[in-house]
């Protein structure tokens, strides 16, 4: 897995953590059976919004999961508690 797109769902990718060989943490269904792996975290914003997102992605940078929040550091407190155990290290996007 590489860095992620500029935007991901049309929404600007400000910062990113990659989790390497072993995904952060899976999504269930309501059997307990994985239906994603995820690999990826992005905070992102929308123009003209004044909440950023952070979408939980699978190995390709296809969103599986988001939430919104009203800051950067606000949505890097609220991991899911299915990551919390794991190593993010956050990285800026670096325009291209």
């Amino acid at each position: 897995m590489k860095q992620p797109p500029r935007k991901i769902d049309g929404a600007i990718v400000v910062e990113w953590a990659l989790s390497g060989d072993i995904p952060f943490g899976w999504i269930p269904d309501d059997s307990g059976n994985i239906v994603a792996e995820i690999f990826g975290l992005a905070i992102c914003q929308y123009k003209k919004s004044g909440n950023v997102y952070r979408f939980s992605c699978d190995a390709d940078w296809e969103t599986e999961q988001d939430s919104v929040y009203r800051s950067i550091e606000e949505a890097k407190a609220h991991i899911p508690a299915q990551y919390k155990n794991t190593n993010i290290h956050w990285r800026k996007m670096i325009e291209e």
